[in-house]
Order: C-alpha cells, then sequence, then structure tokens
C-alpha cells in the first residue's frame, strides 16, 4: 500500500486499519519485505457517510442505549470515523492500456476492507461502446459506470449506423451497468 493513499482511505470506518498495517510496515523492514506494497490507487471522489448520535436513532422510537448496537459502525458513540459510502473513479477516457486500473482500484477497494462494501461507479466520457463494455461488463467489482453524455453517445452511434455498438450500449444499459451522469446522485442517494 502506497503510504499516502492508504492514509486516505484509512479516514473511514472500513478501512482504518489500513494506517495501522502501514505503520507496521514502516517500523518493521522484514514485515513490508514479506507483505510488500500493494497497488493502491488514491481515490478520486469519495462520499462519506456521517455517523449518527444516539438522539437522532432514538428520534422516532427508542431504538438503541448502552445496552444495544454495542459495535454498530453508524452510532457516533461507537466510532470516531465515517463511513465509505462509495468511491467513484474518474476517467476522462478508458484508454485500452489502461482499462484495467477502475477495476484494479475496485477490487482494492473491496479486499481491503473490514465491513460493508462502498458503491465503487466510474465516470467517464469514452466515446467507444467497446472501451466502455471492458469495465461496464464483467463480475461486478465495479457497481456500475456512469457517462457524461450517454443519451447523445447513444443518438451518435445510432446516426453513424453502427449497429454492432449500439446493441453493446444497449446490452449494458438494460444490464444495469451503464446510466448517465444524471441518474448518479439518485444512485447513490441513501
Amino acid at each position: 500500500m502506497a503510504g499516502r493513499d492508504a492514509l486516505a482511505l484509512a479516514e473511514f470506518d472500513q478501512y482504518r486499519h489500513l494506517e495501522e498495517i502501514q505503520l507496521a510496515l514502516e517500523n518493521d523492514k522484514s514485515l513490508k519485505a514479506i507483505i510488500g506494497n500493494d497497488y493502491m490507487i488514491s481515490p478520486d471522489i469519495v462520499i462519506a457517510r456521517g455517523l449518527v448520535d444516539d438522539v437522532a436513532i432514538n428520534s422516532a422510537k427508542h431504538l438503541v442505549d448502552d445496552s444495544v448496537a454495542k459495535y454498530a459502525s453508524l452510532r457516533a458513540t461507537n466510532n470516531g470515523k465515517p463511513i465509505l459510502h462509495a468511491n467513484v473513479s474518474c476517467k476522462w477516457t478508458i484508454r485500452s492500456d489502461r482499462a484495467q486500473n477502475s477495476r484494479s482500484e475496485a477490487l482494492n477497494l473491496i479486499r481491503s476492507r473490514k465491513g460493508r462494501t462502498p458503491h465503487i461507479a466510474i465516470v467517464t466520457g469514452e466515446p467507444l461502446p467497446s472501451r466502455l463494455a471492458s469495465v461496464a461488463l464483467g463480475t461486478g467489482d465495479i457497481d456500475c459506470v456512469y457517462h457524461f453524455a450517454l443519451l447523445e453517445l447513444i443518438e451518435a452511434v445510432k446516426e453513424l449506423g453502427q449497429s454492432e455498438a449500439s446493441e453493446m450500449l444497449e446490452i449494458m444499459i438494460e444490464g444495469r451497468r451503464l446510466r448517465d451522469i444524471s441518474d448518479l446522485p439518485l444512485d447513490l442517494a441513501t
């Protein structure tokens, strides 16, 4: 883990252990040689879920006190770090030689966490449906790809008579793997 990147994620509940790991690696060279350095990409955009105090949780009905939910990450009394709700990777385009960067970032987020997985999304302006498919289709390591001009891309591909590209876009959209940027805020609403 690159120190700065690991520590950036360590600001969130699911990744707070990364700070301890980083300190251990810095203090023990033999441990560093054994574990090595994972390729941890610094997040472009993170969306945090703030912690909630017990008064707010109990506002409609008494649900929590000192005897229950002692380990729930959402409770401010249990935890001092916000929860990473979403990680958004921003790629102006998806060059074929860099298509896997976003997948690597997603897999590192999934593997390195303790607790629930944050939403993992990509925002791009990539004009080629085949390159969009290289990150949108697959095993679900990335929740969804958001295109900043999806409606315009669909129209342009139709006007060019690119039936194969149109079909690929349709597969990604109907499969809920590709959406317009205007969908992102609503998809991330809690």
